[in-house]
């Protein structure tokens, strides 16, 4: 059968072009990748079927400029534009302006990603569909009422931009005194990242796993999950390792996430692939609406592993009109999957981006071994963009396998020229110090603040690597039940 989409254009770069390219060719489509200047010889760029150079090097010329992305898939006969993940992926006006211009968004609606971009009406609305939210407040009015709701719920509290992402514009703060700098800073780097300086606030939840939930919605109101993945290993609140299933998660509360995070998409009418975050709180084992992320994710790869289940592929073809190829009852999960970020970042001068040629590249294969990736040896990494190289993800039919299997493949990783996170990411790192055994890591309850004092261990040391953003993730992890006696009533 002819597929809907003649051609796409890719509206992105990287290892989330390489993929997106892949995905299409095996359903048949033609593709278009939209490059800039840096890019005009890319991986990307030797696979497509045809490239538009769109503009020079810097982002803000380039790909994020929607009139000019529009412009290239109707100046090439593409019927749909690819957004990928970051630049444009979750821009509601470039969603609109593709829809005006009688190109097919592959993603949500502009209203679903509006929706769920503002995060005090994504509250409301995961309050609406049932779901439990974070103690807190929607928007701050003043200083004098953040006091109040902080004295309700309890210190610490963490300030949030409305409009935010990617870590700014987020403060925790730990004293009343605090509260009034904290405020009037969150809201200057909310207004100067998003322009919009609406802050709100959520109790912190000292220990806590960040675990998501991967669902597809197809437009004759099918919605289904996926499972969960646990992406607590963060640096700077940007995800390092993440893993599915989730070693904090049994059959229970898989069910339960699952069913919060499909009546939350229903509730928003939404369209696509989509992530529902929660955070979990490892002493209450409860679990809370973080956000939902309106696009395909960097680590959709761990569920994909588990699955079987291409999601871009299915990503396309519900932009196409098809219904779902599958019910939630025909999906299954197989073994564990674990996925490391690997970025050219120097870990011994606070991980600054390193940009430039590679050497030499030579990444790992194998059995129930997959390298996302768009570098190759010559590559000359560019300055003007994120500095993701790869995606090492690797299965086995339990934890336990998994890691060893991570192990391995990260020591046969052969990068040169260029320093990466590959020292980091290893589990046969240890940072100074760290506690071989820890009732934590025995009972799979390590969190997210434990990558603070790993890297800050590393970085002490100096020299050769000890120190290990991964320690969390490779200690041990049996599943826990969530106790609901002990859970407060949803906010």
């Amino acid at each position: 059968m002819r597929p809907a989409f003649k051609r796409v254009l890719v509206a992105n770069r990287g290892e989330i072009a390489v993929r997106v390219i892949g995905a299409c060719k095996k359903l048949g489509i033609e593709t278009v990748v939209a490059v800039s200047q840096a890019d005009r010889d890319s991986l990307p760029a030797r696979l497509a079927n045809r490239v538009v150079c769109i503009g020079p090097p810097r982002a803000t010329e380039s790909y994020l400029r929607p009139e000019i992305l529009v412009t290239a898939a109707l100046g090439t006969g593409c019927q749909a534009v690819h957004p990928g993940y970051g630049f444009l992926a979750e821009r509601a006006p470039f969603a609109r302006i593709c829809k005006e211009a009688g190109i097919k968004f592959i993603g949500p609606s502009a209203e679903a990603i509006e929706a769920m971009g503002e995060k005090i009406a994504a509250r409301r609305l995961a309050a609406e569909a049932g779901v439990p939210r974070v103690p807190g407040t929607d928007r701050i009015e003043s200083a004098d009422h953040a006091l109040t709701i902080a004295r309700k719920i309890g210190l610490p509290i963490m300030l949030k931009a409305s409009a935010g992402g990617g870590g700014r514009g987020i403060r925790i703060v730990r004293s009343e005194t605090e509260l009034p700098n904290a405020i009037e800073a969150a809201s200057a780097e909310a207004r100067a990242a998003f322009g919009d300086s609406t802050v709100y606030m959520e109790k912190f939840i000292e220990r806590a796993k960040h675990i998501e939930v991967q669902i597809l919605a197809d437009a004759h109101g099918n919605v289904v999950h996926l499972g969960e993945r646990e992406c607590s290993v963060q640096r700077r609140y940007q995800k390092l390792i993440e893993e599915a299933p989730s070693p904090a998660v049994d059959a229970a509360l898989r069910r339960e996430l699952g069913l919060a995070a499909t009546q939350l998409a229903h509730r928003v009418g939404y369209e696509g692939a989509g992530t529902v975050e929660f955070v979990f709180d490892v002493d209450t084992r409860c679990y809370y609406f973080l956000e939902m992320n309106t696009r395909i994710q960097v680590e959709h790869p761990v569920t994909e592993m588990i699955t079987g289940r291409d999601l871009v592929a299915e990503q396309i073809r519900i932009a196409e009109g098809a219904p779902l190829a599958f019910s939630q009852d025909e999906i299954g999960f197989t073994g564990h999957a674990i996925e490391c970020r690997i970025n050219a970042e120097d870990p011994d001068r606070n991980f600054t981006p390193a940009p430039g040629r590679l050497s030499a590249f030579a990444p790992p294969s194998g059995h129930d071994v997959r390298v996302d990736t768009h570098c190759f040896p010559g590559y000359v990494v560019p300055p003007f963009y994120d500095s993701l190289l790869a995606k090492l993800i690797v299965r086995g039919s339990d934890r336990g396998e998994a890691i060893g299997r991570m192990r391995a493949a990260l020591d046969a990783f052969t990068i040169e020229g260029l320093p990466t996170t590959i020292p980091i990411s290893s589990p046969r790192a240890r940072p100074r110090g760290f506690p071989r055994r820890t009732r934590d890591h025995q009972l799979g309850r390590a969190h997210t603040l434990f990558i603070l004092p790993c890297v800050s261990a590393h970085q002490r040391g100096g020299g050769a690597p000890e120190g290990s953003a991964a320690t969390v993730a490779w200690s041990g992890g049996c599943n826990t039940r969530r106790l609901f006696s002990k859970c407060p009533p949803p906010h």
